[in-house]
């Protein structure tokens, strides 16, 4: 029961009370359990979206832990969705909180999410306004599309606010049609003489302490303020908000038919006016007559400090809620617990930090704050210190501080008893069973497929990413580039949720939803290359029951598919499947057989495909000319004895598929009509694989570097020769032959063409390694060495020389016995080695 003393407290006010708050302020939240306590109110009601009111007895749960968010997504369309998301220090929780501890019901009054949600199907958000009462719910930011998840309101960050209906409330200040876009505490800051809403927000609300007596006091000052504003500018271009506080003023009536005015209301300062106001029953459902629907569902969901901050990409969040959260959880000597705390996380940096550090910054904190009239040092001065004494001046640790302090990356928690779809179930046992905990700071994950539980935790992953759920993202291992190491990167971003309420549709289990994604996915690619990376992905994610649907699709469509550059494009991705069969015990005989059978219909449509083609068009081929060579080879390795192939005929005619090719490159190697780019590197190719002796190669490259050869055709040539990063720099460093070829062609080119052929060179050679570019330099100043060859040029140039250095080469032995793994009995066969194995060996 509200007393007489509480009333006199409140300024006579009768009626309800209401508490106008900032959402996610510490302050507010301290007020609010005050005021609570003080008040002793038989019913909490708090802004929200009413299909939650089930809900909040969970938040009594041991397990749940926020920050939190309230998810509301259409049934029938989940990536239409919204989040209220709600921190420790949020005036709702602690409301939410007190009411479940001393046993009073709370109700959430705000427009049903039913609304919220189809509100925003047409209708984008015309940005955010940084209101202190700024509507509790986050849209589901970042979708791919903007499917409505713009929500229009319902909560903390959108910024929709445009009026259903076109009326105006009786008794409201100003038209419907007022466009001005208000943000209040930028005008009440102002008002006051301050240029920055934070820090005035920060002194007359975060720095107040409430005496005795006066609980109700901040509460009555704020609405007074905001009468003021609203009398000023209307609705301050937030025109829905007429909607929403008709539905919350019947709410609130409702309530009180029930409780008398022995209720208490939490919801956004800017709503109290509007609440306060007297209007009738008729007008208030007038302005929600005809008001669109969708079918919502709702549940909890973890939530992130990063994603209450505005850096997330939602317009109305909180700068610092690692900082407000410190402000909120620390008992006393706020400055001085968070300077400590500081310390500790640049001392786990490596950084020297003492306490006598920490004393110095809390005494330049506080002087900061007396220098600049504030009642306690806020979160710039003590930002201030930390730069000038523990980070010597740098804005380089200043900002990992930000980033994991005043940010923070701090992930909430959810009972397993929330509601959740089938499939965010099997998730969560996945998770728990593998040991894969969500977590909101992104960490690295190597595994080794060779173990089970890795295996298991790698399809996990692979299933998810096929699902779109984008919670692990590959990453290259820096240990071993075999095919039984995985390397991923992990964070769980809110958004996920949405993303698993969406999967939902294909499946209760993540196994089952992959299978039916993947299967559909093969039936709606729109090309080729896209079937045989799904294909790929399949075997990843290990789904037996897709693979054959995707691989008869995938060969109907090879079978159709007359684009020699599209079959080019597939086969590397399809190929490259091949490899994890071993690894993951995967049959892959049907993909062997759909590869070779492209194999052969891109070395049959190859050479015509690459008779007169554009410089971009031969560029491009000239990759494909590259992925088809790896392809190839390693189409034959896995065909090879002891790799799968067997000797069985069909395996046979894998491996025969290297001579083929071979021939296919013959081919565009000797065929004027190709560009020269790629019949550069169709011999280099040749050279590498040993089908083409080291004089021929010189011969043709003799030829083609020959005066009636145009330049721009040469200089191609040697690109597709020796560019593209394939080691064409160590081939010039070692065959020097060629070196002088290449030379001798550059200093005769004429003027005119040597501009034209310059930069396509420069591209050539700036791929070197500088350590490549530096010996070619040095070679070509020296000119021609005495036996024709880099390796036999007794020019002085450190790591050459005439003849095979035993005593250098002996040394290396050592470490060659380390890395092969060799024991002393083998020494003996290494001492004895001829030169020609110790020269292999030391190469």
């Amino acid at each position: 029961m509200v007393g007489v003393g509480v009333q006199g407290s409140r300024k006579s006010r009768s009626g309800p009370l209401l508490l106008g708050v900032r959402h996610h302020g510490p302050g507010s939240a301290r007020a609010v359990r005050a005021a609570l306590d003080a008040a002793r109110p038989r019913v909490v009601l708090i802004e929200g979206p009413p299909e939650a009111d089930v809900l909040i007895p969970l938040a009594a749960e041991e397990d749940m832990r926020p920050p939190v968010a309230l998810l509301a997504h259409a049934v029938d369309e989940p990536g239409r969705s919204a989040f209220w998301p709600l921190a420790e220090f949020s005036p709702e929780w602690v409301a939410i909180r007190w009411a479940l501890e001393h046993e009073v019901p709370a109700r959430f009054i705000d427009l049903p999410a039913t609304h919220t949600l189809a509100w925003g199907r047409d209708e984008a958000g015309e940005g955010p306004a940084d209101r202190p009462d700024e509507p509790a719910a986050e849209p589901a930011a970042e979708m791919p599309e903007p499917t409505g998840s713009e929500a229009p309101d319902g909560g903390g960050t959108d910024g929709t606010e445009e009026s259903a209906g076109g009326d105006t409330a009786p008794g409201d200040g100003a038209a419907v049609h007022d466009t001005v876009r208000v943000d209040p505490l930028g005008v009440l800051a102002e008002a006051a003489g301050y240029d920055d809403p934070e820090r005035w927000w920060e002194d007359v609300v975060e720095h107040r302490g409430a005496g005795q007596g006066e609980v109700f006091e901040p509460f009555t000052v704020l609405e007074e303020a905001m009468e003021v504003l609203r009398e000023t500018y209307g609705t301050g271009g937030h025109d829905r908000d007429l909607v929403r506080e008709a539905y919350m003023r019947l709410q609130l009536r409702a309530a009180q038919r029930e409780f008398g005015d022995d209720v208490a209301v939490v919801c956004g300062a800017w709503h109290v006016p509007a609440l306060r106001r007297r209007s009738t029953i008729a007008a208030d459902k007038a302005l929600l007559k005809g008001l669109p629907k969708v079918k919502a569902d709702m549940t909890w969901v973890p939530w992130t400090y990063r994603r209450l901050s505005r850096r997330s990409g939602y317009g109305a969040g909180i700068d610092s809620p690692g900082w407000y959260g410190h402000l909120f959880g620390a008992p006393d000597r706020p400055v001085e617990r968070w300077l400590t705390k500081v310390a500790g996380l640049l001392r786990d940096e490596d950084r020297i930090v003492s306490s006598a550090h920490v004393i110095e910054a809390v005494r330049l904190a506080e002087t900061l704050a007396a220098m600049r009239g504030r009642p306690l040092p806020g979160l710039s001065e003590t930002t201030d210190a930390v730069r000038a004494v523990m980070c010597e001046g740098s804005d380089v640790p200043l900002a990992l501080v930000h980033d994991r302090l005043v940010v923070g990356d701090v992930l909430g928690e959810v009972p397993q008893t929330a509601p959740a779809v089938p499939l965010q179930r099997d998730l969560d046992r996945s998770q728990r069973r593998l040991r894969l905990k969500p977590e909101a700071l992104e960490r690295e994950l190597e595994l080794d497929l060779r173990k089970e539980n890795d295996a298991e935790r790698s399809r996990l992953l692979h299933r998810l990413r096929l699902l779109g759920v984008a919670w692990g993202e590959p990453a290259a291992s820096r240990g071993s580039t075999g095919t039984f190491r995985e390397t991923w990167r992990l964070r769980w971003e809110p958004e996920l949720s949405v993303r698993v309420a969406e999967a939902g549709v294909w499946g209760t289990t993540v196994l089952a939803a992959a299978t039916a994604k993947a299967e559909s996915d093969a039936v709606s690619a729109s090309g080729l290359a896209d079937v045989t990376a799904l294909a790929e992905h399949c075997l990843l994610a290990e789904l037996p029951d897709a693979l054959p649907t995707v691989m008869q699709i995938l060969a109907d469509r090879a079978a159709l598919d007359a684009d020699v550059g599209h079959l080019a494009q597939a086969l590397p991705a399809l190929v490259r499947s091949l490899r994890y069969g071993d690894v993951r015990g995967t049959d892959t005989g049907a993909l062997t057989e759909v590869a070779a059978g492209l194999a052969e219909r891109v070395f049959v449509g190859l050479p015509p495909a690459c008779a007169a083609l554009d410089a971009e068009a031969a560029a491009e081929m000239r990759s494909h000319v590259d992925a088809v060579h790896g392809a190839v080879g390693l189409l034959v390795e896995v065909a090879a004895p002891g790799r799968g192939g067997g000797d069985d005929a069909p395996a046979q005619a894998h491996r025969g598929l290297r001579g083929r090719w071979q021939a296919v490159l013959k081919v565009l190697s000797l065929r004027d009509s190709v560009p020269g780019v790629i019949r550069g590197r169709a011999v280099r190719l040749l050279l590498d694989d040993g089908e083409l002796a080291q004089d021929e190669a010189a011969r043709l490259m003799g030829l083609v570097l020959s005066p009636g050869t145009e330049p721009a055709d040469a200089a191609a040539w040697i690109e597709g020769f020796v560019g593209g990063g394939s080691g064409g720099g160590m081939l010039l460093v070692h065959d020097e032959r060629l070196l002088g070829l290449v030379d001798a062609w550059l200093t005769g080119v004429s003027a005119a063409a040597f501009t034209d052929v310059l930069p396509l060179l420069r591209r050539t050679f700036s791929a070197y390694e500088p350590g490549v570019r530096r010996t070619l330099g040095e070679l070509v100043r020296r000119g021609p060495g005495p036996r024709g060859s880099a390796a036999g040029a007794a020019s002085g140039i450190p790591g050459f020389g005439a003849g095979l250095d035993s005593d250098r080469a002996d040394a290396v032995l050592p470490v060659v016995r380390l890395l092969l793994g060799l024991d002393d009995d083998h020494d003996d066969d290494l001492a004895h080695a001829d030169d020609n194995d110790l020269a292999g060996v030391a190469g």
